[in-house]
């Protein structure tokens, strides 16, 4: 199976075979599904046909035989009334019945009791046919009181002929029995008294006989109900008389099988579906109306349809083969068709190793794989020159990056990077921590200890990038050279503001906190540029500064900055930072924001700047989960202790 799937995936011959022959065997299955479905449907529709009119000449051969038993009777009755002063004529008549319809049984021509005062209680005469000889007999005396059978009965009380139910007939010589039934018909003295019967008999081994020999198919039977459902003919010889249609469906019920017994004794005719002995059968049944039985004929669905189900095999098999044979050639012309684009993979292969000057084979054909053969040398071309350009623009990038690699230490350099930054200093904790979003950013923070004050600044350049970085130096460089003149943070800020607004055709701008810290007695004068407002916290609690609106530095050159102070800040840290914390985003952009800056600093007690800081780089390096950061980010802890 390995072996078939990796050559498939390496042979275009062989993918397209398969894609046509799945579409030939999708028509080819669309198109004999629509063909097996319709001549099932005639092959159904000739059986039903053909065993249909089998059984209507069956049914109609059974009433023949039955018309002729019946017109026998008819033909002889008037003579029975002719002779009734001469019993002993009745031998004649009945031997007479006999010898002119050789079809019949046997013919009974019997009498009330006493009906002949001469001739006793019993008169009873009764000819037979046997193997092609004629018997009469007077019957009749205390052990076969004749006028208490069916045949006798039955016409007596329903005052008309009708046909007995099938019965045993014993030959009392040869002790042989038969299976028979009787047309009746009653004998009707000249004062509407009934005097006897005429009954004309006929053997049922000729019905066995003749819808025995109807097979529209090789494992199909025929059966006959009686009136109740009793079995006259079937295949099963220990079911006849003894059986109804009925007696199986009392141990396992067949709701399908006492449907259709009830359907034939209801005089219907039809077809019907069955499951018998686990096989599906055809049920085609017709009552014979005078008698009131009930012929059908069993089918298996196996016989209907085997030739079908044989040449449906066949067809399939011619299909598949052909198939197989249409993959075979299919693949074997594809591959011809193929082979120049084979060259040209090949001459690819050495293109790809890196040999660009190999020349690639001229098309044989103005086909497509001409027109391609073409293009991909026009595409050889343009990527000789496609390679030179990107060698080149690699270069130049790589020089880019060089530099601001380079601008990015420089950059680093201009604010300060060690820390403890006062390591002789046991009351100032002060940590920093800058990242630009790119090799180089807009953030800047700086400050430093002149006659015992503390001066630091955070900013915020609009913007990202060189132009961002570029500003940021010129602003550090400002806050350095200002705040050294010992001005107060409005002052700082307004000479930087005054500085940055001058040929600012770019209008760039930039936030920042100035803060100034008196060492000795822990005040703090700020000037807040635009900025966010500083964070100030101790165990468990955390707030942010209130602070002035100023506008930020660089938009407006004549602004008046205005200062605030905090008479003590000793022993509150606090913490400055840009906007690259607070707007800081997830993957699905959802901001860090400034309740979470809160919560953490709430939730662990100070212990110093930079642990604080790490704390906060800690969430927010958790929260954002590996998003790119769309702004720099830059961060300052400071917390003032007294001095001890």
């Amino acid at each position: 199976m390995n072996k078939i799937t990796n050559f498939t995936r390496r042979s275009l011959a062989a993918r397209l075979s398969i894609w046509v022959v799945s579409l030939a065997a999708l028509i080819f299955i669309a198109a004999l599904t629509y063909l097996f479905l319709e001549s099932r449907k005639a092959v159904k529709r000739e059986a039903v046909e053909h065993a249909t009119q089998l059984l209507d000449n069956t049914v109609l051969r059974v009433n023949n035989i039955l018309d002729n038993a019946t017109i026998a009777a008819d033909n002889i009755d008037w003579l029975v009334y002719r002779h009734l002063d001469d019993p002993d004529a009745m031998f004649d008549l009945s031997r007479n019945v006999i010898l002119n319809n050789p079809e019949l049984y046997g013919c009974s021509i019997s009498f009330e009791p006493n009906f002949f005062p001469k001739k006793g209680l019993y008169y009873s005469i009764y000819s037979s046919n046997r193997d092609g000889s004629v018997y009469s007999e007077q019957e009749g005396d205390d052990e076969f009181q004749y006028f208490y059978m069916d045949w006798y009965q039955l016409p007596r009380l329903l005052s008309q002929p009708c046909w007995t139910e099938p019965y045993m007939d014993v030959n009392e010589a040869t002790h042989a029995a038969e299976m028979v039934t009787s047309y009746c018909k009653p004998l009707i003295g000249d004062d509407g008294a009934f005097i006897g019967s005429l009954s004309v008999v006929l053997s049922l081994s000729w019905l066995s006989e003749t819808i025995s020999a109807v097979k529209p198919y090789p494992n199909s039977y025929s059966i006959v109900l009686g009136r109740g459902g009793t079995y006259l003919v079937h295949p099963d010889p220990e079911k006849l008389m003894y059986q109804t249609i009925f007696t199986e469906t009392l141990e396992t019920p067949n709701p399908a099988i006492s449907a259709l017994g009830h359907a034939m004794l209801d005089g219907e005719e039809g077809m019907r579906v069955l499951e018998i002995d686990g096989e599906t059968n055809y049920v085609f049944f017709k009552p014979v109306k005078a008698t009131n039985w009930s012929v059908a004929i069993i089918c298996p669905q196996k016989d209907i349809f085997g030739a079908f189900g044989h040449l449906q095999r066949i067809v399939l098999a011619i299909v598949l083969v052909g198939l197989l044979l249409m993959f075979y050639g299919c693949t074997k012309l594809i591959a011809r068709e193929l082979k120049p684009l084979r060259k040209l993979v090949d001459q690819t292969d050495t293109i790809a190793a890196g040999r660009f000057d190999e020349t690639l084979p001229e098309p044989a054909h103005d086909d497509e794989i001409g027109q391609l053969s073409r293009s991909f040398g026009h595409m050889q071309a343009s990527l000789v020159n496609y390679i030179d350009e990107l060698t080149e623009t690699t270069a130049n990038k790589e020089r880019i990056e060089g530099e601001l690699r380079i601008a990015r230490e420089i950059q680093m350099g201009m604010v300060p990077r060690i820390f403890p930054a006062f390591p002789q200093r046991k009351d100032v904790d002060l940590y920093a921590l800058m990242r630009p979003a790119k090799e180089v950013g807009g953030d800047l923070y700086d400050f430093f200890i002149q006659k015992e004050k503390l001066y630091m600044c955070v900013g915020d350049v609009s913007g990202k990038g060189v132009p961002a970085s570029l500003f940021m130096a010129v602003a550090r460089n400002l806050f350095r050279v200002v705040a050294q003149q010992e001005l107060s943070p409005e002052q700082i800020a307004r000479q930087i503001n005054e500085a940055i607004s001058e040929d600012n055709e770019q209008m760039m701008f930039m936030t920042m906190f100035i803060g100034i810290v008196d060492l000795e007695t822990g005040k703090m004068e700020y000037c807040n540029c635009g900025h966010n407002p500083p964070v100030v916290f101790s165990d468990g609690e955390a707030r942010f500064l209130t602070v002035k609106a100023n506008t930020p530095l660089g938009i407006d050159g004549s602004w008046r900055f205005e200062g605030e102070e905090i008479a003590d800040v000793r022993e509150q840290p606090f913490l400055f930072y840009t906007d690259g914390l607070n707007e800081a985003e997830n993957p699905v952009h959802e901001q860090f924001g400034n309740d979470r800056i809160l919560q953490v600093l709430r939730s662990a007690p100070f212990r110093t700047a930079q642990d604080s800081i790490e704390q906060i780089l800690a969430s927010l390096t958790v929260f954002v989960d590996g998003a790119e950061a769309s702004d720099d980010l830059t961060m300052l802890c400071l917390k003032i202790s007294r001095k001890g």
